[in-house]
């Protein structure tokens, strides 16, 4: 059985990507590699526990040795990069954490695949792939005018945690033109469905609103960003690893742009037809708090390079995404009441004190 093997396999993209593959048919193996932070949640892999085209690890991509002895044992084709530390707002607080994980863990993982890659034969080493998962906030903040983000466009990152993906970012590219492994790497805008822990807006907003807590919107709420649903995701990325060119970079975007204030308007909206309350609308527990530190504008990717070459384009709109989403997670309450514990809590309850 030939295998992938997959960092951050139980985070919110990783596990939906772990899930979406094991579908398709003639799927290869997963070695999924998680550290199991926080961010890391096991229940969200239920689907897939004992099936044995699924092999877990919980290992730090900061472990070489480690890293170095599962690519040794199971020779996969592929290493697909999703480990990283997410969230702004965390990184503001902490950010030698996601210097630690984003900028050392994935020059760990690259010396190890470099090594793992030199040894294989003539082959196999042109058929393999490190495929790095980044992010359009490495491009720092548009205007309203401008035109979104291109592969070509320049890095202005503008937080601790967009820096430290701007960093792994060229690491990813030097090792490529540095030592000749062969990498791809894509950029994708703002993720939205099943599995995202309830510290984003989207999920957030969904567990407060039941909840009859207030919806925090930072600022004004004119925020802009580019929704792109999950499972869109995992489909693109199959595609640039199946049919993705060595050394090139891919934009990865929903063309869905919303103001923050939009998106919670219309998940209120949603739910006050799925799951109304008894009086009033959940619009009526929208509170506008202090912006957060640094926060961009507006983002946007132009995603027509991975439509022009590879023929990819979102399956889902918007609407069409966020209703899965809240039926999602109308229908997931126990493993939302679970990630609503402990060290999360505590986080939002200093987040949004005010």
């Amino acid at each position: 059985m030939s295998h992938i093997l997959v960092t951050g396999g139980a985070g919110f993209i990783g596990a939906n990507f772990v899930l979406d593959w094991l579908c398709q048919d003639g799927a290869d193996a997963i070695v999924n590699v998680d550290k199991l932070t926080y961010a890391g949640n096991r229940k969200s892999l239920t689907a897939v526990e004992g099936d044995p085209r699924h092999i877990f690890s919980q290992t730090d991509i900061c472990d070489g040795a480690e890293i170095t002895r599962l690519l040794q044992s199971y020779r996969p084709r592929a290493v697909l990069h999703f480990a990283a530390e997410s969230h702004v707002d965390r990184s503001i607080d902490a950010p030698a954490d996601f210097v630690q994980t984003n900028v050392v863990g994935t020059h760990t993982l690259l010396e190890a695949v470099l090594a793992y890659w030199r040894g294989l034969d003539v082959p196999t080493r042109a058929a393999f792939r490190f495929l790095h998962v980044s992010t359009d906030e490495v491009f720092g903040s548009l205007g309203p005018a401008d035109p979104p983000f291109s592969e070509t466009s320049s890095y202005q990152p503008n937080s601790p945690y967009s820096a430290s993906k701007a960093a792994s970012d060229h690491m990813v590219r030097a090792y490529h033109h540095s030592y000749g492994l062969p990498v791809l790497t894509t950029h994708c805008s703002n993720n939205y469905g099943q599995f995202q822990l309830p510290e984003k807006l989207i999920p957030l907003m969904i567990t407060r609103a039941l909840a009859g807590k207030p919806l925090p919107v930072y600022g004004d709420g004119l925020n802009v960003r580019d929704w792109l649903y999950v499972g869109d995701h995992c489909a693109a990325i199959r595609e640039v690893l199946a049919r993705g060119r060595s050394g090139q970079t891919y934009n990865v975007g929903g063309w869905n742009e919303k103001t923050n204030l939009e998106v919670v308007q219309t998940l209120c909206d949603m739910l006050d037809t799925l799951k109304p309350k008894a009086s009033g609308s959940y619009r009526n527990q929208i509170a506008f708090v202090k912006d957060r530190p640094g926060h961009d504008r507006r983002y946007a990717v132009d995603a027509s390079k991975l439509a022009r070459e590879l023929g990819w384009k979102p399956a889902e709109t918007f609407d069409s995404g966020l209703h899965k989403t809240v039926h999602w997670y109308l229908r997931n309450q126990d493993w939302v009441q679970e990630v609503l514990s402990g060290e999360y809590r505590h986080w939002v309850a200093k987040q949004y004190a005010a």
